[in-house]
């Protein structure tokens, strides 16, 4: 693959990964709009470990707590970071099984612009509703593990591109009362095991094709989308501790408008 277009896509991946408008989908389009090859999944998977060790990084407080409280659940203590961890494990749960049934159905039938279109808009505007009708009261400390269970199930609607992963635990958390901030964070963190599963499923595929320049635009991809994912977060971070998902929503209709022009007309 060219270097310039392991660059774009990256940048890309950076960008979109943490903001609720789908970085599969942008991953998808990038490609098509382009008339690029598809990059396949694998290259995929690559940028998004590079988004990873940038969540890792900026939530390292809440890992570490995460990680006190597990050690401490181990000598039957617990503590919030033990109560938090397994929020994370049950939100994952879902996920991780439709995900492993239904990879190749999502491979083949789900990677097209059609699809990627009307995901955008349905559900940009569930988000709309969510910011405007749910309360902002809650925290992640409040969540319970039914809470928890809730935002999972909703996660499973990310394996369509355009969904965002990002977008409908965001949606899922406001609907339960979650500050912006807090939804976007416990979003963030949920994200964590999410994509180390799809990056090990990923690096065993790399490791039979035994590709050595796969493996260098892999490596290439995973540096260049770990900067440009530190950047994301923090801008949105800022951004929802002092206005709402309104400017994503008008982007969300904004791109699926336009994508369903190209399509139709």
């Amino acid at each position: 693959m060219a270097l310039y277009h392991i660059l774009v896509l990256a940048i890309v991946q950076g960008i979109t990964e943490f903001l609720p408008i789908s970085s599969s989908g942008h991953l998808v389009l990038t490609s098509k709009v382009l008339e690029w090859p598809d990059q396949g999944l694998l290259i995929d998977v690559a940028v998004h470990v590079g988004t990873l060790a940038a969540v890792m990084i900026y939530f390292w407080r809440d890992l570490w707590t995460i990680s006190v409280g597990t050690a401490r659940l181990a000598i039957g203590r617990g503590g919030p970071g033990a109560r938090l961890a397994g929020y994370i494990l049950v939100a994952t749960i879902p996920v991780v099984i439709v995900g492993f049934f239904g990879r190749d159905y999502i491979t083949v039938y789900l990677r097209d612009i059609e699809i990627i279109a009307w995901a955008t808009i349905g559900f940009g505007i569930l988000l709309w509703i969510s910011d405007h009708v749910g309360m902002t009261v809650r925290r992640v400390e409040h969540l319970s593990l039914w809470n928890a269970l809730f935002i999972g199930v909703a996660q499973v609607l990310a394996l369509i591109p355009g969904t965002s992963r990002s977008g409908i635990t965001m949606t899922a958390g406001r609907f339960l009362g979650l500050e912006r901030a807090e939804a976007a964070r416990f979003s963030l963190l949920l994200s964590i095991p999410t994509i180390l599963g799809a990056g090990v499923l990923g690096g065993l595929e790399l490791r039979e094709s035994a590709d050595i320049q796969l493996g260098q635009d892999v490596l290439l991809a995973i540096g260049l989308s770990f900067v440009a994912g530190l950047i994301s977060i923090a801008v949105m971070m800022h951004w929802l501790s002092r206005a709402g998902f309104t400017p994503f929503v008008i982007y969300r209709l904004l791109l699926g408008g336009a994508l369903l022009y190209w399509i139709y007309a």
